[in-house]
């Protein structure tokens, strides 16, 4: 996969990106706005030894069909991962900046923290949540989640900081297939910390509307892909506007950003690609694609690599240098174009300007 074709000639390209503006910073989430419950009312007790996974559930389940919002104070809470923390409709975790969700070492390969299934408007803020990977007592499968979001609209994850899951720090998707396909809308994460996860940073299958801006995916290291994010619905079904924004990625095992088939209106705009051991970013086969105004620097192989029958590409006003340190110098200038930028035989539409490389001969 690593290993692409020669550069081949950009032509114009017309990907086909969304008319209006879907994206927000600040987007309308409907949470119950008369219900609060403190999870310590519950029985929860923080201390780094009890099981609070009933306690988080019954403060979520205490609140009205309105919704509202659940407290959870400085502390450490252990959870049981296999049941995990369900979310309700209308329903805000509030996490205080010392709060700390820590998963009870499991043997499964498959669980999750906290759910986010088939519901609307929901909001995960602050604290920061830990997995297992240190202490699982398995070694088969790559499922273990921090926030998994299902078939869910309206939700935002925002200053929340996870590490050291089995699986994926976020993972956001869909439930069934076909007709029948329900995928997550609307999805906002924000000033989040996903670092040292096992298999991806954020995995994003089939959906629309996921906004991912002012984050660090970082030191994904363990079961492959080991992306920062990692967009890949392929047969699942459809993933059509997503916008990277303002991120950091950064040691990283894999590649910063991978991106496969069956996706559509992707913006990579104005992210830091440094230090990951694969590409930059790397589209194998992805369609309709806008990289721009990023800095994508020392990645270990090209900063930016469009393979297989990827199509309708706009790489504009980057700043793509001293990357392929698996063979050359960091602190080296010049040296190919495809240092920096490889674009296989098979790509087509693929349309360069504006972007400087490690060779300033090769400047567009």
């Amino acid at each position: 996969m690593l290993a692409l074709a020669a550069l081949a000639v950009a032509v114009p390209a017309v990907p086909a990106f969304a008319a209006t503006q879907w994206w927000s910073a600040t987007p309308q989430v409907q949470i119950g706005k008369d219900a609060k419950v403190n999870v310590r009312n519950k029985g929860a007790k923080g201390d780094g030894v009890h099981n609070d996974t009933a306690a988080f559930q019954a403060a979520i389940d205490s609140l009205p069909a309105s919704g509202g919002t659940v407290v959870v104070p400085a502390g450490r809470y252990m959870i049981d991962a296999e049941k995990s923390i369900r979310m309700r409709s209308h329903t805000r975790l509030l996490l205080d900046p010392s709060a700390e969700l820590v998963v009870i070492p499991n043997s499964v390969g498959r669980s999750r923290l906290i759910r986010v299934w088939n519901v609307t408007d929901v909001r995960i803020v602050g604290g920061s949540m830990t997995g297992d990977r240190a202490k699982h007592m398995g070694t088969s499968g790559e499922w273990g989640m921090g926030i998994d979001i299902i078939a869910s609209k309206n939700v935002v994850v925002k200053g929340v900081h996870l590490s050291e899951f089995w699986g994926d720090g976020l993972y956001i998707g869909a439930k069934g297939s076909g007709r029948y396909l329900k995928v997550s809308e609307n999805v906002t994460i924000l000033n989040v910390v996903s670092d040292h996860n096992r298999r991806q940073g954020l995995s994003i299958t089939p959906a629309k509307n996921v906004y991912v801006v002012n984050s660090t995916f970082s030191n994904t290291r363990g079961t492959l892909p080991e992306a920062g994010i990692d967009i890949e619905p392929q047969v699942q079904g459809p993933t059509s506007s997503i916008r990277l924004e303002n991120n950091t990625f950064i040691g990283n095992h894999g590649n910063g950003i991978e991106l496969h088939t069956n996706i559509s209106d992707i913006a990579i705009v104005n992210n830091k690609m440094t230090s990951n051991r694969g590409f930059g970013v790397l589209s194998v086969g992805a369609s309709n694609l806008k990289i721009e105004r990023n800095q994508a620097t020392q990645n270990m192989l090209a900063a930016v690599g469009i393979t297989h029958s990827a199509h309708d590409v706009e790489i504009r006003d980057n700043v793509l240098q001293y990357n392929s340190t698996r063979y050359m110098s960091a602190a080296k200038s010049g040296g190919g174009l495809d240092r920096d930028l490889q674009i296989g035989s098979q790509a087509y539409r693929v349309s360069r300007a504006g972007n400087t490389y490690s060779n300033p001969k090769y400047n567009d």
